[in-house]
């Protein structure tokens, strides 16, 4: 009897053994899944990234003719006489990104003097950039530009500014006197956005031989009646995948071929019959 007490404890302890064994092997694998588990949660997080937010297309993906973006009948109420009926366009690199056309003409009224008018229009489009933003928010930063330019026009007398409705998205008008050749010139800038376009759009005139200066009243109404027709343009023109006036645009053409040798002089004649300097707008 004595001597089975130790065999026993010894059984004893030899079966606890592996009971100790197993408690050890789980402990130290659940730590080892632990780290491996934290290791691909933490390398997961670091792989993912954020993408940059998409920059909305361009509303706008060309331009109208500018020479044809304003009615015939507009144009031959506001410039009388114009020498070039069909304009005179600008130069440039890429029409479908910047364009103008201008016109200039000098109404003799006999006795009474001569009435010289001069109009030019612009259009500038900008496209989307995932660098630069979107072609409105583009546009609406050269918006911006031209106006603080064109309310710095060198020599300009009573500069004012004020929002025009009803014209394009966002649009301000300017208003200036300026003296040249002898003469003093009314002037009237509507600055207008549509989408990603911005339209800018000069209208002036001054008396001559004696003819009274055009009223400031009628040179704005003339402004905004060309700038209106000018935006339309845009869409008109974004919508029928054509120019918007083709009819006009025909005529023009044949007219432009009647003209005689002094309408080649247009393009550099600028906005005074007297002067040969490139225009300001």
């Amino acid at each position: 009897m004595h001597r089975s007490a130790p065999r026993l404890s010894r059984i004893l302890a030899c079966a606890a053994v592996p009971v100790m064994l197993v408690a050890v092997g789980c402990s130290s694998d659940s730590g080892s899944d632990g780290k491996k588990n934290a290791g691909s949660s933490s390398s997961g997080t670091a792989s993912s990234k954020p993408s940059e937010p998409t920059v909305e297309p361009a509303k706008f993906t060309d331009l109208p003719d500018p020479c044809t973006s304003i009615g015939k009948k507009t144009i031959e109420d506001l410039v009388p006489e114009a020498k070039k009926k069909g304009g005179t366009a600008g130069g440039s690199t890429d029409l479908s990104v910047r364009s103008s056309c201008s016109w200039n003409g000098l109404d003799d009224q006999g006795v009474k003097g001569s009435q010289y008018h001069w109009m030019d229009v612009g259009f500038t489009r900008f496209d989307s950039d995932q660098a630069l933003g979107s072609g409105a928010k583009r546009a609406t930063e050269d918006y911006g530009k031209q106006v603080t330019k064109t309310k710095a026009v060198e020599g300009a007398k009573k500069v004012a500014a004020e929002p025009a409705a009803g014209i394009g998205e966002e649009a301000t008008l300017v208003t200036y006197g300026l003296s040249k050749t002898d003469e003093d010139f009314v002037y009237a800038t509507v600055v207008a956005r549509t989408g990603n376009v911005v339209v800018t759009l000069t209208y002036n005139g001054a008396g001559y031989a004696g003819a009274k200066t055009p009223s400031s009243g009628d040179i704005v109404k003339g402004a905004q009646k060309a700038a209106k027709e000018a935006i339309a343009a845009v869409a008109k023109f974004a919508g029928s995948g054509d120019s918007p006036a083709k009819d006009d645009a025909k005529t023009d053409a044949e007219d432009t071929k009647k003209d005689d040798a002094d309408a080649k002089g247009d393009a550099g004649s600028g906005d005074s019959p007297k002067s040969k300097a490139t225009p300001k707008s």
